[in-house]
């Protein structure tokens, strides 16, 4: 069945958890994008686009790309596919005016978006708005028809001090409490990984993606067409591979190895 695809043509790298955890690496990540780089241009292979597809919601795309530079990483901004950027598009598709259950540090992706009188719910990461009044706030609004939107619904996520609950489990809860259902903007939504190709030329058996997240990314991405392969770091958690049909194309210890394959197989 694989021989029948096509070459590679684009990698998909999720970020937290695969590429670093918070403010540290993970160990020989940054080499690893490197040596990546120089195979292709050495060999002058058809090119490989790269892109970094991150459900977080913790900070905006400057604030992040700032975070990954001082990390050491070469990454450009336009290299990066956030699921705040595909929640923007959504809200400025449907016209509505959001209450925005975001961190503080994402608000600057959302600038220009008109938040007065709201008539729609976002939720992404925001553990100072996940209080009853807020929560009671947003439930009111559902209820008398704003639409439920979730930049993602992770279940939880990799913190330097072990795991930590995501938004997953508050918007669960809204949705139980308004007998509706969220649309979900992020991983992992076929929509979000066909829109994270846009203007790569690429066809989703064309891609891959690399994640630590067994669901989100390599389910999610496989469920779109592509080959996923899981990392064993950051939220990893032992037998996470068999929680997903069809299971990962590949389980890797971390990035490096995962590039080390594609290095050696795939190109």
């Amino acid at each position: 069945r694989m021989a029948a695809r096509r070459a590679l043509k684009a990698v998909l790298v999720d970020l937290s958890g695969t590429l670093h955890i918070e403010d540290s690496a993970v160990p020989g990540a940054q080499e690893a994008l490197k040596r990546q780089d120089t195979f292709f241009l050495f060999l002058l292979i058809a090119p490989v686009t790269i892109r970094f597809v991150t459900n977080t919601t913790k900070e905006c795309k400057r604030d992040l790309l700032e975070r990954l530079t001082k990390l050491g990483f070469d990454i450009a901004e336009n290299e990066i596919f956030t699921s705040l950027t595909a929640a923007r598009n959504l809200l400025e598709q449907k016209n509505v005016r959001p209450l925005l259950l975001v961190d503080d540090k994402a608000l600057p992706d959302f600038t220009g978006v008109a938040t007065d009188d709201p008539n729609a719910v976002v939720i992404g990461l925001a553990p100072q708005h996940f209080h009853y009044e807020m929560m009671n706030r947003a439930f009111r609004l559902i209820l008398d028809g704003a639409p439920l939107i979730a930049i993602h619904k992770a279940r939880y996520f990799k913190k330097k001090d072990g795991l930590a609950l995501g938004p997953g489990p508050f918007v669960t809860g809204l949705e139980y409490a308004t007998d509706t259902k969220a649309t979900v903007v992020g991983k992992p939504e076929k929509t979000f990984f066909l829109e994270a190709l846009r203007g790569t030329d690429c066809a989703p058996e064309e891609a891959i993606m690399i994640g630590d997240d067994c669901r989100d990314d390599v389910g999610g991405a496989q469920n779109a067409g592509m080959r996923g392969i899981l990392v064993r770091t950051g939220k990893y958690r032992p037998a996470d591979e068999d929680k997903i049909n069809p299971a990962p194309y590949l389980t890797c210890e971390s990035f490096p190895e995962a590039v080390e394959h594609i290095l050696e197989h795939l190109l």
